[in-house]
């Protein structure tokens, strides 16, 4: 009977591929205007990537400008997928005074990958991903960050939560975000490797 079901779903899909393709060649022969042509062409808009996307929210200003600052730009812009801990303005504002400046110095550029790329995860893991995860793991699941650290996350008041290695916590503000790369969710903390 499965198999009867998907042989169907097969034949349905190329009856419909078949006459889609029928229906173009029939539309384009009628028609002789080139802007007729290109109305009747669906269009396929791709998401952006991670990295466009953050650019695009303002709230997300400070993170892009360390990115940049740390040549992670195209390694962020690639292929992935990636979901990425993002903190937001008000988490870095809330490092001590003179943090962010002397990570965006020249010199601090091996600690700022190591801070930016422990908020990556490999793989794509949207919210219902990893409150399943964390549910199955008795209340805490630990990931492996980009950077080769570890994350803590685990669930309070219906919340994701992060713990880093210093013990360090951060919420998940805002769950997600899509892009065609992976997934983003905003933290209000920045968390911080050993």
């Amino acid at each position: 009977m499965k198999l009867v079901k998907t042989i169907s779903a097969f034949a349905l899909v190329g009856i419909i591929t078949v006459s889609c393709g029928q229906k173009k060649q029939v539309d384009s022969t009628k028609m002789t205007d080139s802007t007729a042509v290109v109305a009747d062409t669906p269009v396929v808009v791709e998401k952006s990537n991670i990295v466009d996307v953050a650019a695009g929210n303002s709230d997300f200003s400070t993170l892009v400008t360390a990115v940049k600052a740390a040549g992670l730009v195209e390694t962020l812009s690639g292929a992935g997928p990636f979901t990425v801990f993002a903190p937001n303005n008000a988490a870095f504002a809330k490092l001590p005074a003179g943090t962010v400046d002397g990570l965006l110095k020249p010199e601090s550029l091996d600690k700022l990958k190591a801070v930016l790329t422990y908020h990556v995860v490999a793989g794509k893991f949207d919210a219902a991903a990893v409150i399943d995860a964390i549910n199955k793991n008795n209340g805490k699941y630990t990931v492996t960050t980009v950077q080769g650290g570890t994350i803590v996350l685990s669930l309070k008041d219906g919340k994701v939560m992060l713990t880093d290695e210093n013990g360090g916590t951060s919420t998940v503000v805002l769950a997600d975000v899509a892009a065609s790369n992976g997934v983003i969710h905003a933290i209000d903390t920045v968390v911080m490797p050993k």
